[in-house]
């Protein structure tokens, strides 16, 4: 059997005789079969380089003619042009064809016609899907292959019709993300309604829904250098930061959620994004604090001989990735095998049964704040399933709801409380409730816990007049 594929723009008249040529020797042929590609003339060009450059020809006009070898191991033979083609049947099946030029451009008009209403119906037909955007920047990190799977199964849109996901990571080749792209197809998710890939800026957050930021830098450094390096550090998540902020102003959606996840400056992005994000509610944006939140909840649990699970209401304070402090007044512990038992649901106060205070004030920080880099350390990776778990845990809470008034600890924008500067981003215990989020505010603040909020509210001070130091050295913003 003879399998042939032509391919041409649907506005060429050679592609119009070639077409008609074909459809001839298919009805007269029993063996004869033909697959056409009529192609847009906007999208042809590169469709042309991309085949050509797969299969390893040259070929440079329309229409392309090959004939297909997959039952006898090859992966095709080019024929060539019109030209070629009719000069292969006249020899080998005696046709020929002798459509006049009138014919052919009246065809090629026809087909030009039909492709773009094709299009136009696809178009339709994609808009009445209307699928629910999700896009994650610094795709290729490793907390993101985590991240995808629970975004489809554990979290809150496994009720959404259609996602189309898009990975956007700068930092990338393109082979690389569509390796990472592949990888997801894979997965056969049947929400799964797109997969795009990006590596520039150019549709950075189009009709975005949910936006996930991964992006993190290099480690800090200490000394002089490493001040000096921390400085260039600085400046570049500055101008990135602000440069997406500018994009999602025109590209996102007005209700997008937008949530800052990493280990390098999670709140002065955050803070970045609101002050470059004018049209969107300062509220959409959030900082992640839930991987430190685990860690302390992690650590807590093994010193009561409890799951983590157990343990609820830890709060973080502070600057996310620098200076934070953990804060137990809320916290309570769930099913503890102590003197006094009760029903289900029945808790004791964290601080009254872990009884080593020296534990308590000396051990229990330093564990929590090593503990991400203990685990990059002995694997060479960020700690990315504990990541991942802390994202998906914010996103179900956020569009679902919390339980009990459940304590979240996130970097949001201050409205002046608990003393913190109006507008820094600042880690706050929040609760969610119908699709938004409200900050506690009954906690109380001693003298103690204000000192340590204040080594964290200098701390992001210093950083964002940094950031400000590089808008202002910036002729662009």
């Amino acid at each position: 059997m003879a399998k042939f594929v032509l391919a041409g723009k649907a506005d060429c008249p050679y592609y119009a005789k070639a077409e008609l040529l074909a459809d001839l020797l298919q009805r007269v042929l029993p063996d004869f079969r033909i697959y056409k590609i009529c192609m847009h003339p906007s999208d042809w060009k590169k469709w042309l380089e991309d085949t050509c450059s797969s299969n390893g020809w040259k070929h440079e006009t329309c229409p392309i003619i090959w004939r297909e070898l997959i039952n006898r191991g090859g992966k095709g033979m080019l024929l060539g042009g019109f030209s070629d083609f009719l000069e292969y049947v006249q020899g080998y099946y005696g046709v020929t064809s002798d459509m006049g030029t009138d014919l052919m451009v009246k065809i090629a008009s026809e087909n030009l016609r039909t492709t773009e209403l094709c299009a136009q119906e696809e178009e339709h037909r994609r808009d009445l899907l209307k699928p629910f955007h999700i896009w994650v920047s610094s795709a290729l990190n490793p907390t993101c292959f985590t991240l995808i799977p629970l975004l489809f199964t554990a979290g809150p849109f496994r009720a959404v019709p259609t996602i189309s996901l898009h990975l956007l990571d700068m930092d990338a080749t393109e082979e690389s993300l569509l390796a990472l792209k592949m990888e997801v197809e894979d997965l056969a998710l049947a929400q799964l309604h797109e997969i795009t890939i990006h590596c520039d800026m150019s549709q950075a957050f189009l009709s975005a829904g949910l936006i996930i930021f991964l992006d993190d830098g290099p480690p800090m450094y200490n000394g002089r250098e490493g001040r000096s390096s921390e400085a260039i550090v600085l400046t570049k998540v500055a101008e990135r930061y602000r440069l997406y902020g500018q994009l999602m102003e025109g590209n996102a959606h007005p209700d997008v959620r937008v949530l800052v996840a990493g280990t390098v400056y999670v709140n002065l992005k955050c803070s970045l994004l609101i002050e470059s994000v004018t049209s969107i509610c300062p509220k959409r944006f959030v900082a992640i604090a839930t991987q430190l939140e685990g860690q302390a909840r992690a650590q807590l649990a093994e010193k009561l001989a409890v799951k983590s699970p157990d343990i609820s209401d830890v709060i973080v304070w502070g600057n996310i990735s620098g200076t934070f402090h953990i804060d137990l007044q809320r916290a309570k512990v769930f099913r503890y095998k102590g003197a006094i038992c009760g029903p289900a649901g029945f808790s004791h106060p964290v601080l009254e049964m872990v009884y080593d205070q020296k534990w308590l004030k000396d051990d229990f920080p330093t564990l929590v704040s090593s503990r991400h880099s203990a685990i990059s350390l002995r694997t060479n990776r960020p700690a990315a399933i504990s990541a991942s778990n802390g994202i998906i845990s914010v996103v179900c809470a956020w569009y679902d709801g919390s339980l009990h008034h459940e304590i979240f600890s996130l970097g949001v924008p201050s409205t002046g409380h608990f003393g913190i500067p109006v507008g820094l981003v600042f880690s706050v215990p929040v609760s969610f409730c119908h699709g938004s989020w409200s900050v506690h505010s009954d906690i109380t603040i001693d003298d103690e816990l204000k000192c340590k909020l204040d080594i964290a509210i200098n701390e992001l001070m210093v950083e964002k007049d940094i950031a400000d130091g590089v808008r202002k050295k910036d002729p662009t913003t």
